[in-house]
C-alpha cells in the first residue's frame, strides 16, 4: 500500500477489530432484545427456587463427599493421555531414534510409577 494515497497502514488492523467486536456483541445484543421483546417475565415461587438438575436442594450446600470417584477420573485421565502419546509412538516406532526410544522409555517409567503409587496408596479399590 502506498503511504501516499493518504491512510495508514494500520487502518486494516482498526478495521478488523472493529469488525471482531462487532461480531462478539451484535449476537449478545440481538438475544437481549429477543428475549425482552417475546419473553415475558414469569416470576413466582417456582420459578425463583434454587434447584439442580431438576430436584430441589435438600440440607446445606456444603456437604462431605467422598473423593473416590474423582480419583479414578483422575488416574482415567492421566492413562488416557499416555495411550495418547503411546500409538503415534508405536506407529512410527521403526524411523524413530535411539534418543526418542530412551524418552519413551522414561516417560513409560513415571507412569507406571505413578500406577504403582496410586495402587500402594488405595486409590485403584473402591470403597
Amino acid at each position: 500500500m502506498n503511504p501516499a494515497v493518504g491512510y495508514s497502514p494500520y487502518l486494516l488492523v482498526v478495521v478488523f477489530a472493529a469488525a471482531a467486536v462487532l461480531f462478539a456483541l451484535a449476537p449478545l445484543g440481538m438475544a437481549r432484545l429477543w428475549a425482552e421483546k417475546f419473553s415475558p417475565p414469569k416470576p413466582g415461587p417456582d420459578k425463583n427456587a434454587i434447584y439442580e438438575c431438576g430436584l430441589e436442594s435438600k440440607g446445606d450446600a456444603c456437604g462431605q463427599f467422598k473423593s473416590d470417584y474423582y480419583l479414578y477420573g483422575i488416574v482415567f485421565l492421566i492413562f488416557d493421555v499416555e495411550t495418547i502419546f503411546l500409538l503415534p509412538f508405536a506407529v512410527a516406532f521403526g524411523g524413530l531414534s535411539v534418543g526418542a526410544f530412551v524418552a519413551m522409555m522414561i516417560f513409560i517409567s513415571l507412569l507406571a510409577e505413578g500406577l504403582v503409587w496410586a495402587w500402594q496408596k488405595g486409590v485403584l479399590t473402591w470403597k
